[in-house]
């Protein structure tokens, strides 16, 4: 099992790029970071994890730019979007910046995709909040034809394009892994119907294994093999090591731990976890 860390990456907090050499000189397998184009000031949209909305989702930089500025300075570390908000992207563009990304990283993007729960937000890039879902899966289906079609077309209520040619493809085959980020039995389906992975948040699990053997039930029904599908916990408490184990032993594949904003708080934060990873390995 991996360790990862994720971070707001905010205008005011550890840069990617310092905190991407930091975890990798610790040992840690990846760096995550969230997007948030903006914050609507109507603020109408409830914040899921309860009032006020923290102060990193208003300062949030680019996922993308900020994931090739850490790319840029390690080998070996993987770089992900927890989550990539899909929804307000235009999917030609956006297949072409997770390919190039993939490519100029050598191989190491992992995409991690959710549906948002800003309804503001989501109106502002024209993506009614009621259709986000069938929105999201078109996307996800027309970048895939584009990242592995040399003419790639496709035709949904929401998508429609014909024999468009897009290069750079990306580095992985047949394109970085998408990972649905959602703790929901919807989203469980979600994850079997289009992605390669689950990243669910620890803390909106009641009952980790049963969702686990619930995801296993979905992917046979649907033809999957069930192990094809990788599951990686965020937590937003630190683990310790008993926890690490219990994960490893469900077969979590990584377990991503939030990081202090702060590299002067960010870096004994990673040295106290970086402690554990021999007990998960």
């Amino acid at each position: 099992m991996h360790l990862g860390i994720f971070s707001y990456n905010t205008d005011y907090g550890a840069r990617p790029d310092e905190l991407a050499k930091a975890c990798e000189a610790r040992g840690f397998e990846s760096l995550w970071v969230g997007e948030h184009t903006h914050i609507p000031a109507s603020r109408h949209s409830p914040y899921p994890g309860g009032e006020p909305l923290p102060r990193p989702y208003y300062h949030m930089a680019d996922p993308f730019v900020s994931l090739m500025a850490a790319a840029a300075v390690t080998t070996r570390l993987k770089i992900g979007t927890a989550v990539c908000l899909v929804v307000e992207h235009d999917p030609i563009v956006l297949a072409k910046t997770v390919a190039t990304l993939d490519l100029l990283s050598g191989g190491r993007f992992l995409f991690g995709i959710g549906g948002g729960w800003n309804a503001e937000e989501m109106a502002h890039h024209g993506t009614p909040f009621a259709q986000r879902w069938r929105v999201l899966r078109e996307r996800v289906e027309a970048m895939k034809a584009i990242w592995t079609q040399e003419e790639a077309s496709y035709s949904g209520r929401f998508v429609k394009f014909e024999r468009v040619i897009s290069y750079p493809k990306p580095l992985q085959k047949p394109h970085p892994p998408i990972l649905y980020g959602g703790a929901t039995p919807q989203g469980r389906q979600r994850v079997v119907d289009y992605c390669d992975g689950w990243i669910p948040i620890d803390v909106l699990l009641d009952d980790l294994p049963a969702a686990l053997a619930d995801l296993r039930r979905r992917a046979e029904a649907a033809g999957r093999p069930p192990d094809s599908l990788s599951v990686s916990v965020f937590a937003f408490t630190p683990p310790t090591a008993d926890q690490l184990k219990r994960y490893r032993d469900l077969g979590v594949e990584r377990v991503v731990c939030v990081s202090p904003r702060r590299l002067s708080d960010a870096l004994p934060f990673l040295d106290r976890l970086a402690a554990l990873l021999p007990a998960i390995q």
